[in-house]
């Protein structure tokens, strides 16, 4: 037993004299100068895609010849859309409506019919194809067209390039400070990234339907700007 205590007294004078050791290196140099300063990227790009979408509505006084006419309509849109080239995948239903169709008169209504409305959004991988396509649905008995949209397949390529460049610009910054102050620019010490990406494109867009012969619907994309915006933290010596 004496043996025991004098073991347990030798080890505890040895921890604590390792325990400031390991806090004291722990402990972060708040004292280090640093700059901060904003960087920021525009990529423009064509697109190289597109959405629209389409809806088919019938009108009757009941709603099983309502439900009826909108699915002939949307069947003979989903065929036209076939025939100018679009896979099935490209087509998908968003949305599909039943509802009384009302009448007022001094201040009662009263239902003289039922709306039915089927509406799809539809994509298309070659843009070449979209006048084509707005036409053929249009002539197809599509009841309206809305919400065009374009945006770039690869697009996480091209966020990427332009936060490369908005680093790129808030180093630039930084070493542009550091230069004024007569210092030189140390280590990174912290990058954030402010998610600046502009949305897709969206343009407003009315139904058209071209006659035989008749010129194809002109569509001009433009471009898309992809936009990116970092705060960089540099220490400076």
């Amino acid at each position: 037993m004496p043996l025991i205590r004098r073991a347990l007294v030798l080890v505890i004078p040895v921890l604590c004299l390792a325990a400031p050791a390991v806090a004291q290196d722990a402990t972060p140099d708040t004292k280090q100068p640093v700059i901060v300063t904003r960087g920021q990227a525009n990529v423009k790009r064509a697109p190289d895609q597109a959405w629209v979408m389409i809806a088919a509505e019938a009108r009757a006084a009941n709603s099983a010849d309502a439900q009826r006419g909108a699915a002939d309509a949307m069947t003979a849109v989903n065929a036209a859309l076939s025939r100018a080239g679009l896979p099935g995948d490209a087509i998908r239903t968003t949305g599909y409506t039943l509802q009384p169709d009302m009448e007022y008169v001094n201040g009662r209504g009263r239902v003289k019919g039922y709306i039915a409305r089927n509406q799809v959004e539809v994509r298309v991988d070659d843009l070449k194809k979209l006048g084509g396509v707005i036409d053929a649905v249009g002539a197809s008995g599509a009841t309206s067209m809305s919400g065009l949209r374009f945006d770039i397949k690869d697009r996480a390529t091209v966020e990427r390039d332009a936060l490369r460049l908005a680093v790129q610009d808030a180093m630039a910054r930084a070493r542009a400070i550091a230069t004024g102050a007569g210092a030189t620019l140390g280590a990174i010490v912290r990058i954030d990234e402010q998610g600046e990406s502009a949305p897709p494109g969206i343009y407003a867009m009315r139904m058209t339907a071209s006659a035989a012969g008749a010129p194809e619907t002109p569509i001009n994309p433009g471009e898309l700007e992809i936009r990116a915006s970092v705060t960089l933290t540099v220490g400076i010596k």
